[in-house]
């Protein structure tokens, strides 16, 4: 039996923990909060989105540049394993669109309280309310933690403290400090998956939520990417599923001070050419009624309004007299609908951290440091991010659980 102590009792510290207690040895958790997994609670709204089921080759895909460096954590825990896991410890989950994996009963709370439970019935030691000041390091290695001024031994450290995203939730980003603090090298933290603030005032929209559209991210003035899929105006900000997902390729290049704009395709089903088609017929048929009445045809009725002020056309307007070249500006605009943005939403609306320790400092095969022996990294603390979809969740169980894993395959190697 070894001692292993455990820095944050998030998703990845707390598989971890559990994995580690399993395999006979003892283990402590600092957790800086008084609750555990507090970001898990408000994944997935709510509802705990905690996986996706899709093939594993599919899966890296959604990861940055950097989700190769996940595939031995994948290969020793994926989908299946955590839907499993979560069985085993009497919570159940369901599929849905996307392959998006929730907590059945639409509560992540109950995968929360299920992670306490599997603590207690492993004997793990929780220390909340226990922020780690400091990594103690001797001839480099990782011999214990300082907390609330004590000093603490332990064969080894995994620091889980996650990012710096929803700081509400503990993510605080203290753990870059603690990593540095013994060498590592940090990638820049910045929010991901997170909404986008553009020049236009979207009061008018802030309740529209369109589906089946199509959204493109230009940086200076060139495609980077495009999604296709569900999109909002939540709170006067570009948001949504295809949003988030582009906002991480936009963050890093708004953070740069690059031309960055969203072009939406608000009817990507038809060319040009059958969207003129679809107008001229429609302006036959309603050329006695006013305009508004024209793009409710073609748009939900609130953002009717913003659309027709965006082009300075009056919603008052007889279709009737309505001008090929206004035809041709309405026929544009469906199809690219231009929002150039201005800043992102900060840390306290961000699902993700975008950078952390880099991953060239750790041994991706096993997560232990390539510069402090017996420190052990997992979760979102790592330069790694992914689309929104349950891939940053599987991350942080995948990697703890490697974590653990590697630790109890070195000791039974000495």
């Amino acid at each position: 039996m070894k001692k292993v102590i455990v820095i944050g009792a998030g998703p990845a510290g707390l598989m971890a923990a559990i994995k580690l207690a399993e395999m006979g040895h003892k283990v402590t958790v600092f957790e800086s909060m008084p609750k555990i997994a507090r970001k898990l609670g408000i994944s997935g709204k709510g509802r705990g989105n905690i996986t996706n089921t899709c093939s594993y080759e599919e899966f890296l895909k959604h990861f940055n540049n950097n989700g190769r460096f996940l595939k031995t954590a994948f290969k020793s825990f994926f989908n299946v394993d955590l839907i499993n896991f979560f069985k085993s410890e009497g919570v159940n989950t369901i599929e849905e669109r996307g392959g998006r994996v929730f907590i059945a009963s639409g509560r992540a709370t109950d995968a929360i309280n299920a992670l306490h439970k599997a603590l207690i019935k492993r004997k793990i030691n929780l220390m909340v309310n226990s922020p780690v000041s400091e990594l103690i390091i001797n001839n480099g290695k990782c011999l214990g933690v300082v907390s609330n001024k004590s000093s603490y031994t332990a064969d080894a450290v995994i620091l889980a403290t996650g990012g710096k995203s929803y700081p509400a939730t503990g993510s605080t980003g203290y753990g870059y400090e603690l990593a540095k603090g013994c060498g590592h090298r940090i990638i820049e933290p910045l929010p991901s998956l997170v909404a986008l603030k553009c020049d236009i005032n979207l009061t008018l929209i802030e309740t529209v939520s369109l589906k089946n559209i199509r959204a493109e991210l230009r940086v200076d003035n060139k495609k980077l990417n495009e999604k296709f899929g569900e999109l909002n105006f939540a709170d006067g900000n570009l948001g949504g599923p295809i949003i988030l997902s582009l906002s991480r390729e936009a963050v890093p290049a708004i953070n740069s001070g690059k031309k960055c704009a969203i072009i939406l395709d608000l009817k990507p089903a038809l060319s040009l050419e059958k969207l003129d088609a679809r107008l001229l017929r429609d302006i036959e048929t309603k050329k006695h009624e006013n305009l508004l009445s024209l793009m409710r045809g073609f748009l939900p009725v609130e953002l009717c309004h913003f659309f027709l002020n965006n082009l300075s056309l009056s919603y008052k307007l007889k279709v009737a007299d309505l001008t090929k070249n206004m035809r041709m500006l309405i026929k544009n605009t469906l199809k690219e609908l231009n929002f150039n943005l201005v800043d992102y939403c900060k840390w306290e609306t961000a699902i993700v951290t975008s950078g952390g320790v880099s991953t060239k400092e750790i041994i991706p095969t096993t997560m232990e440091s390539k510069l402090v022996k017996n420190l052990y990294f997992c979760g979102e603390i790592i330069d790694i991010d992914a689309d929104t979809g349950g891939f940053n969740l599987q991350a942080a169980f995948s990697t703890g659980y490697l974590a653990a894993l590697s630790f109890n395959s070195k000791v039974d190697n000495i």
